[in-house]
């Protein structure tokens, strides 16, 4: 369409100087000269050459107008969507991750060390198709009815990045959290209250996991007990 506009406004400017040589010339014969009639007759002429040539430059720049698009296409690096689509190799999919349904929670080995306790929780696939874990589960120590959460939620251990972990059926993976005693700080600072569940949401799952365990938090979020770890292959009771 550009194409087309700049050939149409040629042709409209070319016409217009054409009308104006028509009338510069009639003008100069109404002024009068003797031999009016020859310079009417000669600047006849490229009037009718004008009227010949804008007759037939529309054909000319209608049939270029259609490879406007083409070339602009071309450098534009533009492609037909059809190519694309069919430039793209199908990608299998892999297994989803574990949704919180799919997973049963339960406390594994226990280590005192230095004022902390250190419990594995081990994630075992109860569902009939394979799924994977990957990253770090939300943990905190909840009480109560309805249960709510005691304190902060547990802070990331860097110790180990996080690596894809694929449950099948009956399979299980683990992570390790470290519980420091609330006693280690003062009751002011601490506001320690017991605590009956841990409160788990298994890795980019919004649905918790409540498992009885008994233990004592911080109520006063200036404290933070908790440390969790990545979820790692393998049961960690064992």
């Amino acid at each position: 369409m550009v194409m087309l506009g700049s050939a149409s406004l040629r042709l409209r400017l070319g016409g217009t100087l054409a009308a104006g040589a028509v009338l510069a010339a009639v003008a100069g014969c109404s002024s009068g000269s003797s031999s009016a009639a020859a310079p009417a007759s000669s600047s006849a002429s490229p009037a009718a050459s004008a009227s010949s040539a804008a007759a037939s430059a529309p054909a000319s720049a209608s049939s270029s107008a259609p490879a406007a698009p083409a070339s602009s296409a071309a450098a534009s690096g533009s492609q037909s969507p059809h190519a694309v689509t069919g430039s793209t190799p199908a990608v299998p999919a892999g297994p989803a991750g574990c949704a919180t349904r799919d997973l049963q929670a339960k406390a594994g080995v226990a280590q005192g060390a230095a004022g902390s306790v250190y419990q594995v929780i081990d994630f075992t696939n109860i569902s009939k198709a394979t799924c994977t874990l990957y990253g770090y589960p939300g943990v905190s120590l909840a009480a109560g009815t309805p249960v709510t959460q005691v304190g902060m939620a547990a802070s990331r251990s860097t110790v180990a990045g996080p690596a894809t972990v694929t449950l099948a059926p009956g399979a299980t993976g683990n992570a390790l959290l470290r519980i420091t005693q609330a006693l280690n700080y003062p009751q002011t600072k601490c506001s320690p209250k017991k605590t009956t569940y841990l409160q788990i949401y298994p890795p980019n799952q919004t649905t918790p996991i409540y498992l009885a365990y008994a233990s004592t938090g911080c109520s006063s979020t200036s404290v933070n007990l908790l440390t969790i770890g990545v979820v790692q292959a393998g049961a960690g009771s064992q």
